[in-house]
């Protein structure tokens, strides 16, 4: 691969698309031009049709109960950074179709597990050890067609939210393709979210569990809840 020179950036190839690498070796991802399409949720097969989207490595956006979120299949991850302009230090969190995904998916702890029963579907995070992946975010949204189309994909999805590092969150499909547009394949028209209080953050990576956020469901719900399990 040939040397940098003061002033141009170097092109290298990656599976996941191009990429350039600048003089001090931050490497950014080149955006594509895709034809991002909009679909109708009510479309027969539109979840079908969006699932097999992310099995082709593809982006899609889709309503939750809070806003729109972007998601890639597992595999294809950083593509999401790419298409938000996202900080490549900050982890996705995964959304899950059901509750009981949660045990094939990480080191679920007591504690966790009750949070889970008693929150899910619903404004609760939990963070927890993913074996081979280090420490992850965990969520069922209180959707049914999220959780359709992540049941679709597998039971559990990354899913960010569909907007631009930075920029205002979308609440619709339209304010999704105005941050978006041409940076992802399609977005399942849900019509609006109901936006709201983010949800709650706990760390159940240990026994000590935390609460790192709170929000929709206040710490003295949670800590009610803890009590009856200790």
């Amino acid at each position: 691969m040939s040397a940098v020179r003061p002033g141009h950036l170097r092109v290298e190839n990656d599976r996941d698309g191009r990429w350039t690498e600048g003089l001090h070796g931050v490497r950014t991802a080149i955006i594509h031009d895709v034809k991002t399409r909009l679909l109708s949720a009510e479309t027969p097969g539109a979840v079908e049709e969006a699932a097999a989207a992310l099995a082709r490595g593809e982006l899609v956006a889709f309503p939750t109960d809070t806003v729109y979120g972007l998601s890639a299949g597992q595999e294809h991850v950083r593509k999401l950074y790419g298409a938000k302009d996202r900080p490549k230090e900050k982890r996705i969190p995964v959304l899950l179709s059901d509750a009981s995904n949660l045990e094939a998916s990480a080191i679920v702890t007591p504690a966790a597990r009750a949070l889970a029963h008693r929150f899910w579907p619903g404004p609760l995070t939990i963070v927890l050890v993913a074996p081979r992946r280090g420490t992850l975010a965990f969520r069922v949204p209180d959707h049914p067609l999220a959780r359709r189309l992540i049941a679709a994909s597998g039971g559990g999805l990354p899913v960010t939210s569909a907007n631009r590092s930075g920029e205002r969150d979308a609440r619709t499909a339209e304010e999704v393709m105005a941050q978006l547009d041409g940076r992802i394949a399609l977005v399942l028209d849900g019509g609006t979210t109901p936006g709201g209080v983010a949800s709650t953050i706990v760390d159940c990576t240990t026994d000590q569990v935390k609460i790192l956020r709170e929000g929709a469901i206040s710490e003295a719900e949670i800590d009610e809840l803890l009590a009856s399990v200790a």
